[in-house]
């Protein structure tokens, strides 16, 4: 967590490491640290930003910057990332994550490790990537997963994405867990189903974990709790 002076000074300006738990929204977090604030402060307002969505049912950091600070959101978006996520290998689901059943079966028997290195290998580089429809992204003012929700399929457009490391942490049919490093705006979800489809199979997320972001680590982020500790810590001193 970064201070000025060794001492808070939010509306001038704080960034903020958290580990997003399982099950919070991006907006969820930053609803409650906007609103923990404002009311251990006695302030009327306060801007508070985030620098990179996560997806609810993924946990990590996430980068939350603070009143004058949130000018610096869109450069601390940019930076690259870092996560550790694993996959189900033989299935799909709508999302591509838990937050959906499995809705579809594919053989999986041939997979092996060898197979699965060598996918990994042709999606390191530059490419086009088409969003997952249970995403954030705008269409016609809602989100796209708002549409998919309701039974509509969205239309979406491909962005050029960078995975500059992939490294395959542990595999064990059907699970493989996997450590990314990607550019901004790279859907996991998205790959994990693309990786799906070149073993001639399918794929969804069972787990994802943002570890880093720039050069800003997980390991240095509070929860929730810890932070509302530390600060009502603070304030009495």
């Amino acid at each position: 967590m970064e201070t000025s002076g060794g001492e808070y000074n939010f509306p001038e300006g704080e960034i903020l490491l958290f580990d997003k738990p399982y099950g919070w929204t991006s907006f969820d977090l930053v609803g409650k640290v906007r609103n923990f604030l404002t009311r251990e402060l006695k302030l009327k307002s306060l801007k508070v930003g985030h620098a990179g969505t996560l997806d609810p049912l993924a946990t990590g950091l996430m980068i939350l910057c603070t009143g004058k600070a949130t000018k610096k959101v869109e450069s601390l978006q940019a930076e690259e990332k870092e996560y550790v996520g694993t996959l189900k290998l033989g299935a799909t689901t709508p999302s591509f994550d838990m937050e959906t059943d499995e809705d579809s079966l594919y053989p999986a028997e041939h997979i092996t490790q060898k197979k699965l290195t060598e996918t990994l290998v042709k999606f390191t580089g530059t490419f086009d990537q088409l969003p997952p429809v249970f995403s954030a992204v705008k269409i016609n003012g809602k989100r796209a997963y708002e549409h998919a929700r309701a039974g509509r399929k969205p239309v979406l457009t491909p962005k050029t994405v960078t995975i500059s490391e992939m490294e395959l942490l542990s595999f064990e049919m059907p699970y493989a867990t996997l450590r990314i490093v990607c550019s901004k705006g790279t859907y996991i979800r998205a790959l994990v189903r693309d990786i799906g489809k070149d073993l001639h199979s399918g794929a969804y997320l069972t787990a994802l974990r943002r570890t880093r972001s720039g050069n800003f680590f997980v390991e240095k982020a509070l929860t929730f709790e810890q932070f509302r500790d530390k600060l009502a810590s603070a304030t009495q001193k």
